[in-house]
């Protein structure tokens, strides 16, 4: 495998294997749409693309192995694929997939046939590398401990993308293409919390069911099954709230667990605070897919300055 500007290259011999490993296996695989300032019909891999944008309202669309018929001479056939990938007819796109664990992927093209939607495995083959993000962030978690068992966990969460923590959450942070099953998400919580009477102030609620109704893409890395960072979704004085994209089996309701939360600060020699709390799993909620899941802790040990400091984050009150 050779390494080039920030990627690997796989050889011709490992080529030739991951084409008996498609044809061969039941291979998944990740189409994403991207342009190309020269589109060659005849050359599957001249020309250098860009991915698109979000903002172009195409997604990547993921494709099951019974769907892809590939063929020795690299020709991959799309048989009664989604039907969303009729958009990407007489497109380039980027193809992602894993390979015994390795995330691979390439660029090509999609022609239209007499037999539908075909693409050619093209010479190039790249290996995933995943670039570290060197980001400072207003505040992170670290989950670390199981209190009941003394086990280590270790899970660590970051902010969310496009939610303002301790800013308290307006109804407009949701896309309108999904505010009406996010109202639908949003009378249940609250009927469930009058009952329950375990949801505080509820505003919380919001940042909830914004991320349940979001579309998850979900991202081919370097390495298959490898763990992602939960999501910060709402923190103050009293709770914190974390979102997972699937069922972490080592977090359950009612049960307590030790939280390291660290904070970056911009004045004075420390540039970091860190608070450690205990919490217990207040409530787990989920979407109508269950395809995702927020996990709900409300502080069970708190030291009073902490306390303090988190009050100010969060309601930017100076308290006497």
């Amino acid at each position: 495998m050779m390494e080039q500007n920030g990627y690997a290259e796989l050889s011709g011999i490992e080529r030739e294997l991951v084409l008996q490993y498609l044809i061969d296996g039941n291979v998944p695989v990740t189409l994403t749409p991207t342009d190309k300032i020269t589109i060659n019909k005849n050359d599957y891999s001249k020309t250098e693309p860009v991915i698109k944008s979000l903002t172009s309202q195409i997604f990547p669309v993921a494709i099951r192995g019974e769907h892809i018929k590939v063929q020795k001479n690299g020709e991959i056939l799309l048989e009664n694929p989604p039907q969303s990938i009729n958009n990407f007819a007489n497109q380039n796109v980027k193809v992602e997939f894993y390979f015994n664990r390795v995330g691979l992927y390439f660029h090509t093209f999609v022609k239209e046939t007499s037999k539908g939607l075909s693409l050619l495995l093209p010479d190039k083959i790249q290996r995933i590398i995943d670039v570290p993000e060197d980001k400072k962030y207003e505040v992170s978690a670290l989950i670390y401990l199981d209190c009941n068992t003394s086990k280590e966990l270790n899970l660590q969460a970051i902010p969310e993308k496009e939610i303002q923590l301790f800013t308290r959450p307006a109804w407009k942070c949701i896309p309108l293409e999904n505010q009406q099953k996010a109202k639908r998400l949003l009378e249940k919580f609250v009927e469930q919390a009058k009952l329950e009477k375990n949801a505080g102030t509820g505003i919380q609620l919001i940042s909830i069911c914004k991320f349940l109704t979001e579309k998850k893409i979900e991202k081919v890395q370097s390495l298959q099954n490898r763990a992602e960072p939960l999501s910060i979704l709402f923190i103050d004085h009293e709770r914190i709230v974390f979102g997972v994209s699937e069922t972490y089996k080592n977090l359950f309701n009612s049960k307590e667990y030790c939280i390291k939360l660290s904070f970056s600060i911009n004045i004075g020699p420390i540039n970091t605070r860190e608070i450690f709390v205990t919490g217990i799993v207040n409530k787990i909620y989920r979407n109508e897919e269950n395809e995702g899941i927020c996990v709900d802790f409300c502080y069970s040990n708190l030291q009073e300055e902490d306390l303090r400091f988190l009050y100010e984050k969060a309601t930017s009150t100076l308290l006497n």
